[in-house]
Order: C-alpha cells, then structure tokens, then sequence
C-alpha cells in the first residue's frame, strides 16, 4: 500500500475509490441530479404543486397560485400569527409586572430607609421579648446558618423573589430575552415578503386543452401568439390579466401601450415579471440538489 501524503484540511486523506465506497453510505456532501419531473412547470400552483384548475392569482413577486390555495393559507397563517401575538403579549405583560414590583419594592425600601434615617435608629437588629417578659431576645436579618448549610430547602434560591424583591432587576435585559415579536403580515410562501389578500392579482391562464391542441391541457398557452409557455421569460398585465411571453409583449403590446386582447391601455407599473417555469436542462436554472454531510478529514 502507497504512503499517503499530507494534504491541507485532513492528515489521513481518502483516495478516490475510499470516497466512492463511503459516498453510498451517506458520507461527505452528497449530490444529485434533478429530473424534470422534479421541476415545476409553468402555470402550476407554487404550493399544491398541481396544475390550475379553477382561478388563478399571482403575488407581486410573479409566483403563480391557485386563489383557493392561497387565500386558504393566508386565512391559517394569519390565525397562527393572532395566536402568537397573544402569547407575545403575554410574556410582554409578565416582565412589565415584574418591573412594576421591583419598583414598588424599591421605592418602599428608600422610604423606610429615610424614616430610618431621620428617626436615628441606625441598628438593623430588632430586640424582642420573650413571652414571660424576663429573657430578651436579638432576631438578626439574616440567619447565618443559610451562608454555610447551602442544601437546606430553605437555602435554595428563587428566581421570582431575587428577581423581583432582592436583586436588581435588568429591564433592558429581560426584554432582549424575549423572542422576536411576530410579525403583522404572513410572508409569501416562496418569496417571504409580507402578503396580503389585496395583492393577489387574477390571471387569465389559457391552457392546451381550452384550445383544442391537447387533451392533458397542462402547458400554458401564450394569450396572444398561443405559442407553449415553458422556460421563456413571460409577464403578466394587472389590468386584463393577460399572460403572454415576454418577446410577444416587447413586439405588440408595449409600443402602444394597449392589451393586444382586451384592448384597455396600462402603465409600465401593471406590468408583472412571471417566474419562469424549469426543466431538466442546465439552462433552465439549478437542475443540482445537494445535502452537506460532515466529514472526518
């Protein structure tokens, strides 16, 4: 057997054919190719990944959804998101009670400390009498015994009362030891920008089997040159709701301003850039899946 040489990164490096017989048991980075039938086709909901069969919507970041998908996930985040900001605001309130007290007990110990003060009682010892009136006694503050007998029930410390009524109390310190409040809007499910139900924008999707060219009817068709929509660049007109390909809408629509279909006019803001679909050529974007796994060397 070779001697292996010293690499940077590892004193025992794998050779080729040791990485290969580790690799199929999970070791190192691994990778793999996506098909297309991993790949999300055009026109299909971005989250129950099925084609469009009723009314389509799409965000202002040009994801594609189904109006029943969406609105249903909106209407379960944002009951998630009510109940989270209750318990926020629960937690919220404690530490502001806690605040209240400590500055209750703070305020109550300065004035007994001035009446202490301007009476000349400097002692911190309280002299008691027994119950026959003949023996005296002294009652300290504190029992020396709790410095030494740490095991003692009664020795043990509380969070709420050192917190609250002995130590200092940190505001400040509290409050960054809360989670982060959360937040008002429910984010997109692809883009996480702030969502809301007023964004949803309807689009009219004109599939194969509407025109007659296929019966499985899942490719979408450009509105206007009813050319297949793949992985070319589309956008979307916010105000017919027209969807057609990119080159289409550079050559008929954009010079004049007006829908080529409907026929209404619209602003360079109206105009909405589609995400485009994917397959499994490299062309089309990241066709690569990988999964980090440490390693030894």
């Amino acid at each position: 057997m070779t001697r292996k040489s010293k690499q940077p990164g590892g004193h025992n490096p794998l050779t080729y054919a040791e990485t290969k017989r580790l690799k199929s048991s999970g070791y190192g980075t691994q990778s793999t190719r996506l098909t297309s039938q991993s790949m999300l086709p055009f026109g299909h909901c971005c989250l129950s990944l099925s084609q469009i069969e009723g009314d389509a919507v799409a965000t202002p970041s040009g994801h594609i959804y189904s109006r029943e998908t969406i609105v249903q996930y909106l209407l379960t985040k944002n009951r998630e998101l009510k109940e989270q900001k209750a318990e926020y605001e629960r937690m919220r309130l404690q530490v502001e009670n806690k605040r209240a007290e400590w500055e209750e007990t703070q305020q109550k110990k300065a004035q007994q400390q001035f009446r202490s003060k301007d009476q000349g009682a400097m002692s911190n010892a309280l002299v008691l009498k027994g119950d026959d009136g003949g023996e005296e006694k002294e009652a300290k503050t504190e029992n020396s015994l709790s410095h030494v007998s740490y095991w003692l029930s009664s020795s043990q410390p509380n969070a709420a009362t050192a917190t609250t009524s002995g130590g200092d109390f940190d505001y400040q310190k509290e409050i960054m030891a809360l989670p982060s409040p959360p937040p008002e809007r429910p984010p997109s499910p692809m883009s996480g920008e702030p969502l809301k139900l007023k964004q949803l924008i309807p689009i009219h999707l004109v599939h194969e089997q509407d025109e007659g060219i296929s019966n499985n009817g899942e490719r979408v068709l450009c509105s206007v040159s009813h050319k297949r929509i793949t992985t070319q660049d589309a956008v979307a007109i916010k105000s017919s709701g027209q969807v057609m390909l990119k080159s289409v809408f550079d050559e008929l629509a954009k010079p004049s301003m007006i829908c080529p279909v409907t026929g209404k006019k619209f602003k360079d803001k109206d105009v909405i850039s589609l995400v485009k679909g994917k397959s499994g050529f490299a062309a089309s974007g990241n066709v690569e899946a990988k999964k980090y796994n440490p390693t030894l060397t």
